[in-house]
Formats: C-alpha cells, sequence, structure tokens
C-alpha cells in the first residue's frame, strides 16, 4: 500500500487521539497532526518516524497554504462547540482549508460533522439549522456549502452519533465525561420509563472506520456519507442494561410524560434551550442507515451499554 500524506486537525481532542493513535501504531502513513496546543497531544508522536505535530490555529488556516498542496488524505475533526468564533471555525475556516487543498492531489477528505443535523431517513433536518446550538447550525451550514467546491467529489461526510471515549492518556468525550452522573442518580432513573431510541459509537470505533476510509477510499459511485453508531438502542433498554450492570433492581415504573418531564424542569428549575425542548418531543435519534467497524468486517470495540460503562471505569457491582 502507497504512503500516503495525511493531515488531522484536532489531532489533540477526544477523536483526534483516537484517530492519529491509530495511524501512528498501524500504518507508515506520513502524518501531520494540527494542534492549537502540543502539550494537549498526549500520545506517543515519537513512536516512529514521519510523525510531524504542526502547532497552528484553524483561525489562521492561510499559514498551512503550503503543507495543505501536499497533502493526499484531510481528516477534519477539529470543532469549536460554541461561544465566538464557532460559525468563523466550523465554517469559514473550514471552506478555506478545503479549498487550499490541491484538489487534483488530494484524494479523500474525511469531515466530521454530527448526526444531530440529519433526521431518521439520513437527510438533513430542518429543525438543526433552525434551533439547533450554535455548534449544530454552524455544521447545519457547512454542509451547505460542500456543492461549490472543486473539491466537493471528494469529501466523505461522517455524521457520528453520541460518542463515548477517553482514557488516562486521552480526553473524555462529552457524554463519557457526564457518565457517573447517570450511575449516580441509577435509584431514580430505574423507576422511569422513557419514550426515545438513540445510537452511539466510541472513539476508537471511529478510528477503525476512518483508517478504514483512507486505506479504501470510496469509489466514483459508492456512499460518502456515514452517520457513525451501533445499533439502535431505546431508552428503556439502555437503563434496564445500567441497572443489570450495577445490580440494581427494578421494581415499578412510571412513564415519563412530557406533562412529568415539564414538572421535573419547573421543580429544579432547569434551563431548556429552544433545541432541548425540541429533542424532547423528538426523542428518536435513530437512524436508517448505520456505520460501525462491524460493517466493513472488523471488531467492534464497544458495542453496548455495558461495555461503554466498563470503557467509562464504572465497576460492575
Amino acid at each position: 500500500m502507497s504512503q500516503k500524506r495525511i493531515l488531522v486537525t484536532g489531532a489533540s481532542g477526544c477523536i483526534g487521539h483516537y484517530i492519529s493513535e491509530l495511524l501512528i501504531q498501524e500504518t507508515q502513513h506520513e502524518l501531520y497532526l494540527l494542534v492549537r496546543n502540543p502539550d494537549k497531544l498526549q500520545i506517543d508522536t515519537s513512536a516512529r518516524s514521519g510523525v510531524h505535530v504542526v502547532q497552528g490555529d484553524m483561525q489562521k488556516v492561510g499559514d498551512l497554504a503550503e503543507l495543505l498542496q501536499t497533502i493526499d488524505v484531510a481528516v477534519l475533526t477539529a470543532t469549536a462547540w460554541g461561544g465566538t468564533g464557532t460559525f468563523d471555525i466550523n465554517v469559514a475556516k473550514t471552506i478555506e482549508l478545503l479549498n487550499l487543498l490541491d484538489a487534483q492531489k488530494c484524494e479523500q477528505v474525511i469531515y466530521f460533522s454530527t448526526a444531530s443535523v440529519l433526521d431518521s431517513k439520513n437527510q438533513p433536518l430542518k429543525e438543526a439549522g433552525e434551533l439547533g446550538t450554535d455548534y449544530i447550525r454552524s455544521k447545519f451550514d457547512c454542509l451547505r456549502k460542500f456543492s461549490k467546491l472543486a473539491i466537493e467529489p471528494k469529501i466523505t461526510k461522517v455524521f457520528p452519533t453520541l460518542v463515548v471515549g477517553g482514557d488516562e492518556n486521552k480526553p473524555l468525550s462529552q457524554i463519557t465525561s457526564g457518565i457517573p452522573e447517570v450511575t449516580k442518580y441509577v435509584n431514580l432513573i430505574r423507576f422511569l420509563k422513557a419514550d426515545g431510541s438513540f445510537h452511539f459509537i466510541h472513539a476508537k470505533d471511529i478510528a477503525t472506520v476512518v483508517k478504514h476510509l483512507i486505506d479504501n477510499p470510496p469509489k466514483e459511485k459508492e456512499p460518502r456519507k456515514y452517520v457513525l453508531g451501533q445499533e439502535k438502542i431505546t431508552a428503556n433498554e439502555a437503563i434496564e442494561e445500567i441497572c443489570r450492570y450495577l445490580d440494581t433492581k427494578i421494581y415499578f415504573r412510571i412513564p415519563l410524560s412530557s406533562s412529568l418531564a415539564d414538572v421535573i424542569i419547573k421543580t429544579f428549575n432547569i434551563q431548556m434551550a429552544a433545541w432541548d425542548r425540541f429533542c424532547m418531543k423528538y426523542r428518536h435519534f435513530s437512524y436508517e442507515q448505520i456505520t460501525n467497524p462491524k460493517t466493513f468486517n472488523l471488531p467492534n470495540h464497544c458495542d453496548s451499554i455495558s461495555d461503554v460503562l466498563k470503557t467509562s471505569g464504572v465497576q460492575k457491582k
């Protein structure tokens, strides 16, 4: 397999860490890991030759113009999660970076969006563009600008569902950092019955999929849109599996209706944004077609709620 020059943006993030580590350990590609602060990169970048840590900022992406012209594969995980600069980084600077790549030389761009911008049939979700957080709306807007780019036919779009992951040398995902809070309230949660469904995926499984796509770029008429997740699980199934893992008995369950949810929100003075309220009514964040390592006959690292708890460091009782 020929050696490629690969750029990974956001290499110091949770997903970026797993992708960078896998590419270091299992390939001989020339790697360029873009980070704002090299001190946040906790993986061993000296494990082999051909690994370059590039200190840079998406807000000054023009400084990378010379390097970008030489890149064969760009893996774009860098993102702003909110606050000032979200639209600038997630839309304007991302588009600028894509325009700086050589559309003839670069064979593939793997662009990270979020499954929150899609409906159950994997089509754009109108409400995501109208009610979403700055992060979600910026991801929604960015996708709409791709059709005008010279490199558009080479963009592989990936849409992670709920991302879990992180360990002693990788930052925790937002979901994983909240798991101890969920297990703390298991004695309350076990009595609730909720209508809803979702997918999740571990960052290590995302990295496995990304490596496969780098090694096997989609051909001309093959899909270039992948929703990354394990099989759908209902909220009730998740609660039951958490209780089994923690050896907590369920004696009865109260359906969590909209009116009961409103009472809880008012009682505890919970702040709800427009997107939060939409999610409460939408409930089923599940997708028609999902992709994970098993899709490509590769082993899954984490494909059950029990695996999620275990990999998150929650002790089984």
